[in-house]
Parts: C-alpha cells; sequence; structure tokens
C-alpha cells in the first residue's frame, strides 16, 4: 500500500511534462488573421495557428533587428528558446504562403 501513492504521484508528474516559464511580450496585434483572398471563411483544417511568444519572437527578430541572445534576453528565456520559437515561427509562416494556409494570429 505505501508505494501505491509514490506511483500515482509518478505517472502524474511524467504526463505533465515541464512547466513553461513566463515569457515578457510586449506586443499585441491588432489584426488577427491572414488568409490568401481565395480562402473561404470555413478553412480551419487549412489554418496555422501563431503563439503569443512565436510573434513576439518574429518582432523582436525581424522589426527590432535583435540578435538571438539580446531577444532571449529582452522576452527572460534562453537564446536556445528564443531561436526554437523563431524557428517555429517561421516555419509555420512559410508553411502557409507556400500551402495557401490562414494565419491566425493568437490574442
Amino acid at each position: 500500500m505505501g508505494i501505491f501513492p509514490y506511483l500515482l504521484c509518478k505517472k502524474k508528474i511524467m504526463e505533465k511534462g515541464r512547466k513553461k516559464k513566463i515569457r515578457c511580450i510586449e506586443f499585441s496585434p491588432d489584426v488577427c488573421v491572414f488568409q490568401p483572398l481565395w480562402c473561404s471563411s470555413n478553412m480551419e483544417d487549412k489554418e496555422v495557428v501563431l503563439r503569443k511568444d512565436e510573434i513576439e519572437a518574429l518582432r523582436l527578430k525581424n522589426i527590432e533587428w535583435l540578435d538571438i541572445v539580446s531577444g532571449g534576453e529582452k522576452m527572460e528565456i534562453s537564446k536556445s528558446t528564443f531561436a526554437r520559437i523563431y524557428e517555429s515561427c517561421v516555419t509555420k509562416i512559410a508553411d502557409a504562403i507556400v500551402n495557401g494556409k490562414r494565419i491566425v494570429l493568437e490574442k
């Protein structure tokens, strides 16, 4: 009986994964959807969603021209995390442009 609660607790921890660190985001976009002209409004299966941290990483790198180290410091995350977030954002945008998908910005 003493081992049973430990196994439940261990399983619960393993399913949760790592806790995400809070990220500093200074920008909120006014527009929330970009879509091709020929795109119908009910194409939810053909859309990519950009998270707030991805939008902020894109803004810092491409609008403010910060490098990965400075961008990571500004968002209060490591440079490797910043690079992963930025790469994820660029990949999603490329997929949307090449394959004609909607881009939805998380509010």
